[in-house]
């Protein structure tokens, strides 16, 4: 048998210990050739002419990047969010794509109870107003955004591992937990205590919280906007911490802007890293317009980050392709069709 090669472009860790460790000695490893400020483009043709397994975090995975790698069989997107590769792609070509669905479940789902709590306890709007110039009495301040937990309802797009992270969490705290997410069998509900809404529109004017946890695909983008905003209870807060394009950004500031919602915490935006022109309420985040004091996170991408997550995303991501390449498994294979 041929020895296989996998490809570790981007060299985000030092060595390939570990990697050698879970792949085996009979398994070549390049580590580098095309560092995360650049693109697969940068490799060598020699060295593509040679890669059986591809680990991509960064890059985009596009048509004419697979046409370079006429041995491919693997493809692992070392995370949870698989939009950067052409599925399609790669399914023609007989190529299959995985992902690593469970590295960084536990720090997404703090990181959505974090910014919630930020903003429903007054966190960040008392914080805002004590370092102001002059800095506001010594007092507590009455506002929307702060309300007892127990009395709310948080409302969950997406009951995946994360969103289930995150339910759990909410109960915990008190909140009324109810969830929407159609490809899930019934009695889900049941098992984790909490209760389930049939459509989207029955789940929004429960939701004094809304968080996402939504995959990017075909079906999700665009799925919250003005309409679905609108739902909402007055007062409402919305998290998200999946991917932005599930969310409406303008919608969004309209609705904060309009006073329908009292707040919103954002580790995901429509194009990351943004660029210009930024969103509006990235703008005026930016410019810590009046409007918005106390009343907007926004965080770049990092909920899922911790030295533990990073471990995770090494060892799990060489174990899967592992599984996929050495030994035929299809765990974390994702379809083609699956968007």
């Amino acid at each position: 048998m041929a020895r296989l090669t996998v490809l570790e472009p981007e060299a985000m860790y030092p060595d390939t210990l570990l990697e050698q460790e879970v792949l085996g000695p009979d398994v070549e490893i390049i580590h580098g050739g095309a560092p995360h400020t650049g693109s697969l483009d940068m490799l060598t043709d020699e060295v593509c002419a040679k890669v059986d397994g591809l680990l991509i975090f960064r890059h985009w995975l596009k048509p004419q990047h697979i046409a370079r790698f006429p041995k491919l069989k693997v493809v692992v997107r070392m995370g949870v969010g698989y939009d950067r590769l052409d599925r399609a792609a790669c399914a023609a070509r007989g190529i299959t794509v995985c992902n690593v669905p469970d590295y960084g479940t536990m720090e997404v789902a703090d990181h959505a109870i974090a910014l919630t709590l930020a903003l429903r306890r007054g966190l960040l709007l008392h914080h805002d107003l004590q370092r102001a110039d002059p800095p506001a009495p010594w007092r507590y301040m009455d506002s929307p955004l702060i309300r007892r937990l127990g009395v709310q309802g948080f409302g969950i797009i997406g009951l995946g591992r994360i969103g289930t992270a995150a339910a759990l969490r909410a109960k915990a705290l008190g909140f009324r937990v109810v969830f929407f997410d159609p490809f899930l069998p019934n009695g889900v509900d049941r098992a984790l205590g909490i209760a389930r809404a049939r459509t989207l529109e029955e789940l929004l004017p429960q939701a004094d919280v809304l968080s996402i946890h939504v995959p990017d695909t075909r079906k999700t983008r665009g799925l919250v906007g003005a309409k679905e905003l609108a739902l909402l209870p007055k007062d409402a807060v919305v998290v998200n911490t999946a991917r932005g394009t599930s969310l409406d950004i303008d919608a969004l500031e309209a609705a904060l802007r309009s006073g329908h919602l009292a707040g919103a915490g954002l580790d995901v935006i429509p194009v990351e890293p943004p660029v210009e022109p930024v969103p509006g309420l990235l703008a005026a985040y930016r410019r810590r317009e009046a409007w918005l004091q106390g009343r907007v996170i926004i965080t770049p991408h990092s909920a899922f980050h911790t030295p533990e997550a990073w471990a995770d995303i090494r060892r799990k991501s060489a174990e899967t392709m592992r599984d996929a390449l050495l030994l035929g498994g299809s765990a974390n294979a994702i379809a083609p069709e699956s968007d």
